[in-house]
């Protein structure tokens, strides 16, 4: 079976940057139905860096509200929050018995995360990619939508898939697949566009955040770094203007069509008229999506009964799998 597994933290708002690099492409995967699509927010990874509960609550809901406003449909995906799944940190620890420390220590982002000062980075910060492997293995996942960062961790996730195939002699994890997919798979911050657009970011002004509303996301944009220059009208125009290439890409993701057909409509053409238009195109495609999300926001109750009927619905899947893997590795089960 094709089955899709991805995650989202819930850290900070979700972004203009999500939402392209990643839900709306969900949303496509969902809507073709040659995938089965499970959409889990990803609580635990949250807690490698401190959180405050009641927020890591509240944000939970946010992120599951934005995923469905978006146009995830819970009847259809499964969608969850992964910490009301307990077999993915029971497959963990067996694939942490599994990965070895060398290809841990090889992962780029841990070193970014922890900086100089790694010694006082907490172990799962560091361990944090078996637990994403133990997410998408535990439902034998197939393929997975990732952003150019999260690439080396499902390399890891298929290293640890093999490692425990050869290790017990069976043919029982597949090898997840890579899909990075749609126009818009990187979006930059609206203050320097050599800098992907982030949710963590100390300038609120970096970003658009699903929650912004319409004077928000028109200041923002009319705010966003340019340059002087005019918009091209060729693709080779954007290469050394990285901030006038950001909005181009954001422009040809929202409207659904290629920088090419952009430069052909503004070529010559200052960031004077270009903004506005871009600000319009976006309050369009995110207003409603903002709208929803507030409705949806008003009921959390109606949020958690979505998640537990999700979480039930995971547990049903992950749950023999993971049972498979105890019964494997030995381990007594009366």
């Amino acid at each position: 079976m094709r089955r899709i597994f991805s995650g989202i933290q819930p850290t900070g708002n979700l972004t203009l940057g999500n939402y392209l690099g990643a839900i709306r492409n969900w949303v496509t995967l969902q809507e073709e139905k040659t995938y089965e699509c499970i959409f889990c927010v990803v609580d635990q990874h949250a807690i490698t860096i401190p959180q405050d509960p009641a927020e890591l609550r509240s944000a939970t809901r946010e992120v599951t509200a934005s995923l469905i406003a978006a146009g995830i449909d819970p009847k259809v995906s499964v969608l969850f929050n992964q910490s009301q799944v307990a077999e993915h940190m029971r497959l963990a620890w067996v694939l942490g018995c599994v990965a070895r420390v060398g290809w841990l220590n090889r992962m780029t982002q841990f070193k970014d995360k922890a900086g100089k000062d790694r010694d006082n980075a907490t172990t799962g910060l560091w361990w944090y990619p078996v637990l994403m492997a133990a997410d998408i293995l535990a439902y034998k996942g197939t393929h997975v939508p990732v952003g150019d960062d999260q690439k080396q961790h499902l390399e890891l996730s298929r290293d640890i898939a093999q490692a425990y195939n050869s290790m017990f002699g069976v043919e029982f994890f597949p090898l997840p697949e890579p899909q990075i997919l749609g126009a818009a798979t990187r979006v930059m911050s609206l203050r320097d566009g050599t800098k992907k657009m982030s949710k963590s970011d100390a300038s609120d002004m970096s970003r658009i955040n699903m929650t912004d509303d319409a004077d928000t996301v028109a200041s923002k944009i009319k705010k966003a770094k340019t340059d002087p220059e005019p918009l091209p009208s060729e693709v080779a125009g954007l290469e050394e203007r990285p901030e006038a290439r950001n909005l181009v890409t954001i422009y040809a993701a929202l409207a659904g069509t290629s920088v090419d057909a952009v430069l052909s409509e503004f070529g010559g053409q200052g960031f004077g008229k270009f903004k506005p238009a871009l600000s319009e195109l976006a309050v369009s495609v995110l207003g409603p999506i903002g709208a929803e999300l507030q409705r949806l926001m008003a009921d959390p109750g109606h949020i958690d009964g979505i998640l537990a009927d999700g979480g039930d619905r995971a547990r049903g899947i992950a749950k023999p799998i993971v049972d498979e893997v105890y019964e494997t590795v030995g381990f007594l089960r009366p």
